[in-house]
């Protein structure tokens, strides 16, 4: 009778259950390498997420390279003497839903602090103060048919106009920007909540303000004046 040499067929498959695992560490770390790359860019969109929310001062968007004018518009420059102006968050928010917007023609001339345009809203007229000096070269065209667009995005699509400043420099020192921009609207959000507490008598919980129309919280009859006051265009 030959002799019999057994064979421990569980030992074998035991290495080979070690060896597979070690092939998929392995596979798993080089993957990893390969995409350390691919992960950056998403940490990277969230702490862009962040930088945005951190610019949201009392309820309002405050953008960085923006420069603001007192009455609630602001400018974007483009090019050396070339920027972009428009109506700020507080400003659509103050009056709610707007109707229209009658701009000034291209090639007029506007003054820093002086009309730039009028709002209308609910068969209101309120005029904006422009906040450059300079001559109108571009209008947005697509706020004769969209005008809600500067409530939905006051800062982008919902731009007014293009403006040529011969004296930038000089209309820029007027403006607020960076931090003291976001000192300048929260002391004016601290300014419409006494605002709101003195007339309407309301004392909103959480401390905030209305979404949009604020202005219309305040007084339904007369609040194009509030809105006036504060846009620096009451008579």
């Amino acid at each position: 009778m030959g002799q019999f040499t057994y064979i421990d067929i569980y030992a074998t498959k035991g290495i080979e259950y070690l060896i597979v695992i070690g092939f998929l560490f392995t596979l798993i770390a080089f993957w990893r390498f390969l995409n350390v790359s691919k992960l950056k860019p998403i940490s990277n969109a969230v702490f862009e997420g962040i930088r945005k929310l951190s610019e949201l001062i009392e309820g309002f968007l405050i953008p960085d390279g923006v420069y603001f004018h007192p009455g609630h518009t602001w400018v974007k420059v483009e090019d050396n003497d070339l920027v972009t102006i428009g109506m700020d968050d507080f400003a659509q928010k103050m009056v709610g839903d707007v109707s229209a917007i009658e701009l000034p023609p291209v090639g007029s001339f506007v003054r820093q602090g002086d009309k730039g345009w009028m709002l209308n809203v609910d068969s209101k007229y309120i005029d904006m103060l422009s906040p450059v000096d300079g001559e109108v070269v571009s209008i947005n065209q697509g706020i004769k048919n969209s005008p809600d667009s500067v409530n939905k995005d006051s800062y982008g699509e919902g731009w007014l106009m293009k403006v040529r400043v011969p004296d930038l420099k000089i209309n820029l020192k007027n403006l607020l920007s960076g931090n003291l921009a976001k000192k300048w609207i929260t002391d004016a959000s601290e300014n419409l909540r006494l605002r709101i507490n003195h007339d309407a008598g309301l004392v909103y919980q959480d401390g905030g303000l209305p979404v949009k129309g604020i202005a219309k919280n305040l007084n339904p009859d007369k609040w194009d004046e509030i809105a006036k006051e504060f846009f620096l265009t009451k008579e």
